[in-house]
């Protein structure tokens, strides 16, 4: 499977984030987000720094939420039953993807107040 054709991985790639978006609540949540955001953008037209903030964010929460799913799979595959270990390992990816959507939240507040002050 390694070093196939590029369109053959980007095929790979789409069929991981839409199997993440049918199974995983979260990541439907932030994909939703997301697009609110992007409706934000177009209504406030702030200046294109905040274009590129923003979109930076969105991808770095959903990246992130594909990476957690990605841990948590792994781990109900290696170990099904509860293990302290394996609930450690999820609480932090989880993490992550919570401080991110903070930076998010942050980022986003900042263009509002910048667009409204």
């Amino acid at each position: 499977m390694k070093n196939q054709v590029f369109r053959r991985r980007l095929g790979y790639a789409r069929a991981g984030i839409a199997q993440a978006l049918k199974r995983e609540n979260s990541v439907k949540t932030q994909a939703v987000l997301a697009v609110v955001a992007i409706l934000a953008l177009l209504i406030l037209r702030p200046a294109l720094v905040w274009w590129a903030l923003v979109g930076v964010m969105i991808v770095l929460v959903l990246a992130a939420e594909l990476f957690n799913t990605s841990i948590e799979e792994v781990c109900d595959l290696v170990q099904p039953r509860p293990d302290p270990r394996v609930k450690l390992i999820k609480d932090v990816a989880a993490g992550a993807v919570l401080l991110l959507s903070v930076g998010a939240l942050w980022v986003a507040v900042l263009m509002v107040l910048s667009v409204m002050g």
